[in-house]
């Protein structure tokens, strides 16, 4: 059974995730809430393996208590006289979520994000982007999906500019990232190592790097480097078991991301 948190502002929207999912036979929805504050203690309550968060929260007067009523806990309204409470995005209300729940798989809802906010989100540990218009099944799917670890990325959103690399030159640098060496990156693609350098120069060449660090930055930080659902690469399975922690080496952190990806244990098997 896979446990989901709710955490969405919007009534029509909120209402709608209950209904799609509260009639799947695997998902349990273990707690909705109405605001970025209660999310928190609610996965610290419930211990979710799913969690759904709106993109963004407005501010509101006040902090909301919960109940539990049928084993869901739910938001009851707000105790007077505490401070107001600034409006909070779906990055912020997920790295709360995963503190108090470190296992949970957060994903944001929203309408539409712009790269920065993928971005940012995407070093934040979110692990799902999915947009308010899409069907029953997708989000079902998304769902299942999340609860085994995958990465879940709507195909009609974008981490940045058109990605000038070929699926090669972004293999050959996703793992250069990670600090294998060429004769490595050569091994797992089958290919001889002047090749593998071949498309190591061709990534330098496109992305306006000075070398091969500077590529990997900039690759990176324009979201090249994330792998998106829906797109296999070898070094997805070979190098990227925790995503978490690939996601944390695309987004900058080159300098110690590679002990860890490879002590990390094998968790993603595409089809």
């Amino acid at each position: 059974m896979i446990r989901v948190l709710i955490a969405e502002p919007i009534t029509l929207t909120r209402e709608g995730l209950v209904a799609v999912l509260g009639r799947e036979k695997d998902i349990e929805l273990a707690a909705i809430v109405r605001h970025a504050d209660e999310a928190a203690p609610a996965a610290r309550s419930v211990w979710p393996d799913v969690a759904l968060l709106a993109a963004t929260f407005p501010e509101r007067d006040g902090v909301a208590a919960t109940a539990v009523r049928d084993g869901v806990t739910i938001a009851t309204g707000a105790r007077k006289g505490v401070a107001v409470t600034g409006a909070r995005d779906g990055a912020a209300v997920a790295t709360a979520v995963r503190d108090a729940a470190p296992g949970c798989r957060c994903a944001i809802l929203g309408a539409g994000f712009r790269s920065g906010d993928l971005r940012r989100a995407a070093a934040a540990g979110v692990r799902g982007f999915l947009l308010c218009d899409s069907g029953a099944e997708y989000l079902t799917g998304a769902v299942r999906q999340l609860a085994v670890g995958e990465q879940v990325v709507d195909p009609r959103l974008s981490f940045g500019a058109a990605c000038p690399l070929t699926t090669r030159e972004t293999d050959a640098l996703r793992a250069a990232a990670q600090g294998s060496s060429t004769a490595e990156i050569a091994s797992v693609l089958c290919l001889s190592e002047g090749t593998v350098r071949n498309y190591l120069s061709r990534a330098i060449a496109k992305t306006g790097a000075r070398n091969r660090v500077d590529a990997i930055r900039i690759a990176g930080e324009s979201g090249w480097l994330l792998p998106v659902s829906g797109y296999f690469s070898v070094f997805d399975g070979v190098y990227c078991g925790a995503r978490g922690r690939w996601v944390a080496a695309c987004m900058g952190a080159y300098h110690d991301a590679s002990a860890r990806a490879h002590s990390a244990p094998l968790s993603i098997v595409r089809k």
